[in-house]
């Protein structure tokens, strides 16, 4: 299925003129503090994930910190942030890359396709949440001076992966699932842009339709 990138009449002309703006945008920033853009675009992202941190452990889980072990999950949250952030600005360069990618096709078929790799990135980062909580709470806990083996840690969420898995609505379970999500927050934004941006289409294309005047 081939399309005309300049018919904006069209659900995928409106969706990829979108697009095509949002990117536009980002590079002119990127362009504009070209020394400095990365470098910000972490602070951002560390500040986000350090924010999904604390508002999933203080509506999930309030009692940890008030509970002995309250220095454990106050540092946590450092490591954890700083291993989402170089993530998420590894996922920016490749998201961009594929927007770029994807608007310079004729084909609708590749266009979808190529937005489509963000779903796999958004599978990785709740597999990195998973790698970054291991790693975190290994380091804190040799910082604290109670050292506890990686494997330990591992096998820890391990478990924990396997269980929401099988059982997914389980008190534990959900707000397990619900920790994650939001730790993961960041690394969805690309798809749900995406998503956003196509349903935006949708009904712009359908009020095109209803109002001709608009046309």
């Amino acid at each position: 299925m081939t399309a005309d990138p300049t018919n904006t009449a069209s659900i995928f002309g409106i969706w990829r003129h979108s697009l095509a703006r949002l990117h536009g945008w980002f590079v002119e920033k990127r362009s504009a503090g070209r020394k400095f853009f990365y470098l910000r675009a972490f602070a951002a992202f560390f500040a986000i994930n350090l924010g999904c941190y604390w508002w999933a452990l203080l509506t999930a889980y309030p009692g940890n910190i008030m509970s002995y072990k309250w220095d454990e999950f106050f540092l946590m949250g450092f490591p954890v942030s700083l291993m989402g952030a170089t993530f998420d600005c590894f996922s920016l360069i490749v998201t961009l890359f594929i927007v770029r990618q994807a608007l310079v096709t004729d084909s609708n078929i590749r266009y979808v396709a190529f937005l489509s790799v963000d779903l796999v990135i958004a599978i990785l980062a709740g597999l990195w949440v998973l790698f970054a909580f291991v790693a975190s709470g290994w380091v804190v806990s040799l910082v604290l001076q109670r050292p506890e083996t990686f494997s330990s840690r591992t096998v820890l969420y391990e478990g924990r992966f396997w269980s929401a898995f099988q059982d997914p609505f389980a008190p534990q379970n959900l707000r397990n699932i619900y920790f994650g999500v939001i730790m993961g927050g960041s690394a969805l934004l690309p798809t749900l842009f995406h998503i956003y941006l196509a349903g935006r289409a949708v009904l712009r294309w359908m009020l095109f339709k209803a109002v001709p005047a608009l046309r």
